[in-house]
């Protein structure tokens, strides 16, 4: 009963905020992270009314709920990998595949310049080895809070159709890079080179998550042909993204070498190859967006809670984050700006992709367990913690902001889902947007 009161009231609590965030022209998604901030065991939590199921008590009580996170996140990257389309592929593959791998390395090669200068300065703050750690966390872009954005806003267009196919490539990216780069900090601390940390590790992880997953998606297509019915279809679709998830838990070590496959990476493939090989996957993709809305408030209300304030009183880490978030910053701006340049996207996609790529959670947040066995483990998971708290909750309105830029988000001009646009009001925009 404690449990689902608690589900319940971050779900109702999410929706509440989000009648505050429309009022001041903010995302939902801000919303509903506020709305876990609120219900965390630093604000709601810590009156002790989480034995009633209001709230969090500890930081512990919400990484029980860890598993829905999973769920969710599993859904985001099915969706995701609706947008792998043969279609768009061909009209902008390559270039997503350039400016995904450019902008992630230039963001590393940013945020390791800063932070190797300021270990030169400040030693006992900041190890080689934490600040080339860090460094490659930096490339690694959250997609839940971007895919939110787009659905929310209906956003549309040539910029949100490269941003989302950048997004999935950077979660692959950004594997690489830590892989390689944790491999190095290790080596640096213990004396001791391990080719399977650096190279073998992270190939065997991206193989096995695009094998798995394109198993997982060909098996959906052949077992939805048995069915007719949506709801049924429905049903068989929600049991597929539930099996790929299990999967993406599934890790084990053989010779000295780990094998495993990446949740994001897997279900992205799933989705991807489901939607190329199956007629009326756009449709039953719609059906599955309607019904995961609950899941992804709970998600990111979770999120929110799972953010920990103590961080904000340690002086050295938020010198450390500031240095992180501000190079990051810029890394993930001049990197899509350049790579944009580079592939001649127009002046309106180099101007404001950047801005669009700045939100960072989940992923980056995984890393930092894995970092945690260095020297400086301890710092690299509280400086990420100060990171994701910034950009989870200013990335979304900046990502709202760069669309409306771009003119791919459609002004509504209404109060309500249950009045409809007016038709002067769409050709309006359309001649705008035209113009």
């Amino acid at each position: 009963m404690l449990l689902l009161t608690q589900l319940s009231v971050c779900i109702i609590a999410g929706l509440m905020m989000s009648r505050i965030a429309k009022i001041l022209n903010l995302p939902a998604v801000t919303s509903y992270l506020v709305a876990g901030l609120l219900l965390g065991p630093f604000c709601i939590g810590a009156l002790g009314l989480s034995r009633f199921g209001i709230g969090f008590g500890s930081l512990e009580d919400v990484e029980a709920l860890d598993l829905l996170s999973n769920v969710a996140l599993g859904f985001i990257a099915f969706t995701i990998g609706n947008e792998f389309r043969v279609v768009q592929l061909k009209q902008m593959g390559a270039k997503a595949i350039i400016i995904g791998i450019l902008q992630a390395v230039i963001t590393t090669a940013a945020v390791d310049a800063a932070l190797l200068v300021l270990h030169c300065f400040k030693p006992e703050i900041m190890s080689v080895s934490s600040a080339l750690t860090l460094g490659a966390i930096a490339a690694a872009t959250a997609p839940a809070a971007t895919l939110m954005v787009v659905r929310q806003y209906k956003a549309d267009g040539p910029m949100t159709k490269l941003l989302l196919l950048v997004v999935a490539i950077d979660d692959a990216v950004g594997l690489v890079l830590f892989s390689a780069s944790f491999g190095v900090a290790k080596v640096l601390e213990s004396g001791e080179v391990s080719i399977s940390a650096i190279i073998w590790e992270p190939i065997i992880e991206i193989f096995m998550s695009i094998v798995l997953g394109a198993v997982v998606g060909f098996a959906l297509f052949l077992l939805e042909k048995f069915f007719h019915s949506r709801s049924k279809r429905l049903s068989l679709s929600i049991a597929f993204v539930f099996l790929t998830i299990a999967l993406s838990m599934i890790e084990f070590e053989a010779g000295g070498v780990r094998f495993g496959s990446s949740l994001l990476l897997l279900c992205m493939v799933c989705g991807t190859v489901f939607c190329n090989i199956c007629d009326f996957s756009e449709e039953l993709m719609g059906r599955v967006d309607g019904w995961t809305a609950p899941l992804f408030v709970l998600f990111f209300v979770l999120s929110g809670a799972e953010l920990d304030l103590k961080i904000l009183s340690n002086p050295l880490v938020l010198l450390v984050g500031a240095v992180y978030i501000v190079f990051r910053s810029l890394g993930k701006y001049v990197g899509a700006f350049a790579s944009c340049a580079m592939t001649k996207c127009n002046k309106t996609i180099r101007k404001n992709l950047g801005i669009t790529l700045l939100p960072q959670a989940g992923v980056a947040l995984g890393m930092t367990l894995t970092a945690q066995t260095l020297e400086g483990g301890s710092m690299i998971r509280n400086v990420v913690l100060f990171s994701v708290l910034v950009y989870e909750l200013v990335g979304p309105a900046l990502t709202k902001r760069a669309l409306i830029s771009a003119g791919e988000i459609v002004p509504e001009n209404r109060k309500s889902s249950r009045t409809k646009n007016s038709k002067e009001h769409k050709e309006l925009h359309l001649g705008e947007k035209n113009g």
